[in-house]
């Protein structure tokens, strides 16, 4: 089929899906609609903001429509209206069956994994929190369960040892906007084979898995390895964002985000949380087996900043404690 007869339905919402929906469009393929998440409150004043996808779908000049209960009737009639050859999901919600279902050549969906491995919502974090060295992206037909359905393609991706979730979200964005490209281009062309996840599957092996991440789950363990806990720092960066609390000799507590690290490998016998500190140019914070040395951090009511200036306004941090 020709790029310009096959009708494509593109579904996101953030930032991650814009290069994809791009790419189709240099591409010159039929973006017969654009499938995004309703306008919302965001930012300090609540201001109403639209997804990145939908401001640029609008630049653009696409049909963009912003269902908030997917099964509801008439968002399935308006789908129907559309007539989509093929839906590109990147980034968005989970799709309930007669709207995957629609296309005759199906829906697929860009995972930003190397699947059958990290399936679930947090891929980018989660890799980079178990200390892996690679990754990549996945595109698949969706099926009724959650990332499972069979693999059209991948593409491999390096993890640098110093990347945070947001170098890697870089880096996945800009593959996985051309592995979208290059199955689109398969699909027309009817030229690919499918792979079943199962197959993929090593005996005897644990799957790996990316659950969301929630408030609680990034506080940070200071009895845990000085790797462990620098690994853990930068997979949570910038966003959802490791933190702590320091506390005072009087006992009061203070909310600490830290979104860069090192780590150095030592003997001490400081207890883990206790702080290191000349007052000017460095905060290590003893955990077992070494240190980590705090690069850039944000303590709760101020704004973020890196360490030589946390420390100019904070004098007394050597009176404190991590916990």
């Amino acid at each position: 089929m020709k790029r310009k007869d096959l009708r494509i339905v593109f579904m996101g919402t953030p930032e991650f899906a814009v290069p994809s929906l791009e790419s189709l469009l240099i591409e010159n393929y039929n973006i017969v609609g654009v499938i995004t998440s309703p306008d919302k409150p965001a930012g300090r004043g609540l201001e109403i903001q639209q997804s990145p996808v939908k401001q640029f779908a609008l630049k653009n000049n696409l049909k963009v429509l912003q269902p908030v209960n997917l099964k509801a009737p008439a968002f399935i009639q308006e789908l129907k209206n559309l007539a989509p050859d093929l839906q590109v999901v990147v980034a968005f919600r989970m799709l309930p069956d007669d709207v995957w279902q629609l296309p005759p050549f199906g829906t697929f969906n860009l995972h930003a994994s190397l699947l059958p491995d990290y399936r679930g919502a947090a891929p980018i974090n989660r890799v980079i929190i178990n200390g892996e060295t690679k990754t990549g992206v996945t595109t698949f037909f969706i099926e009724h369960d959650i990332d499972t359905g069979k693999i059209i393609s991948q593409e491999e991706v390096p993890i640098d040892k110093n990347d945070t979730a947001g170098d890697l979200y870089d880096k996945l964005k800009t593959e996985g906007a051309k592995l979208v490209s290059k199955t689109v281009d398969a699909i027309a062309k009817d030229s690919y084979k499918l792979i079943d996840q199962l197959k993929l599957f090593t005996k005897g092996q644990d799957l790996k898995k990316a659950p969301k991440i929630h408030k609680e789950d990034c506080k940070i363990n200071w009895n845990k390895e000085p790797v462990e806990i620098f690994n853990f720092i930068r997979g949570l960066s910038p966003y959802p964002t490791a933190w702590t609390e320091i506390i005072s000799e009087s006992g009061k507590k203070f909310m600490l985000k830290i979104f860069a690290s090192d780590y150095s490998i030592s003997d001490h016998d400081l207890n883990p949380g206790e702080i290191l500190s000349d007052h000017r140019t460095f905060l290590k914070i003893a955990v077992n087996e070494g240190f980590i040395n705090v690069n850039n951090l944000q303590l709760e009511g101020k704004k973020r900043m890196n360490i030589e200036d946390f420390l100019r306004g904070f004098q007394s941090i050597s009176k404190y404690k991590f916990s």
